[in-house]
């Protein structure tokens, strides 16, 4: 199985990049995000590769870095959500913006991917509330994982109220959630609705 590949990059199109390792041109799809992160073609070029081999293809489907690689193997165990729906979903989404969402569970935010309907996207949501702590999700995601560690969670009390407040105001619920994350890793799980809506509001405007 191919595991990554590191060569030059000699082409790229719309959801896809060829890869000439040694003279071999690897066909690769990839996500919008590592797309963009790619080199022009000619210079050298690595990604992180998971390989699908089915009786009647082979297909290889890279990634900028392992985190994105890892998302896409979790999401893909998700019912409804195939190989190019996870890219899909990972082109409108880095590693932890998803984390954040399912964190928040935002399901607005993942029927933002092609093929990603509200049924799926619940699905999702779900099913990955508690897989995704295997992956690392980011200081936001991970406030308040678990009772005791810290801080509360802005699922919880005084947090989640102030998550509804940043959302009536026009702000996304991952948007909100991550604001208020920081806010609650800055100010403590004592702090007022009305501090953590202003220290919210703060993060939000950087």
């Amino acid at each position: 199985m191919i595991a990554k590949l590191t060569g030059v990059l000699d082409s790229i199109g719309q959801d896809w990049a060829v890869i000439d390792v040694g003279g071999v041109g690897y066909l690769v799809y990839c996500s919008g995000r590592t797309l963009s992160r790619l080199p022009q073609a000619g210079e050298p070029a690595t990604l992180h590769v998971e390989t699908h081999v089915r009786e009647d293809h082979i297909h290889l489907y890279g990634f900028a870095d392992e985190d994105e690689r890892a998302w896409y193997r979790l999401l893909t165990t998700v019912q409804g959500v195939g190989a190019r729906v996870g890219l899909a979903i990972l082109s409108v989404l880095a590693p932890d913006q998803l984390a954040q969402a399912i964190a928040a569970q935002d399901r607005t935010a993942l029927t933002r991917a092609d093929g990603v309907g509200p049924k799926v996207a619940a699905r999702i949501l779900n099913e990955l509330k508690d897989k995704a702590g295997g992956i690392a999700l980011g200081a936001a995601a991970r406030t308040g994982a678990k009772a005791g560690d810290g801080p509360p969670s802005p699922s919880d009390g005084v947090p989640a109220d102030a998550v509804s407040a940043l959302v009536n105001l026009g702000y996304s619920r991952s948007e909100s959630f991550g604001a208020v994350a920081h806010a609650v890793q800055r100010l403590g799980g004592e702090a007022t609705l009305e501090a953590l809506v202003r220290e919210g509001l703060v993060e939000l405007g950087r």
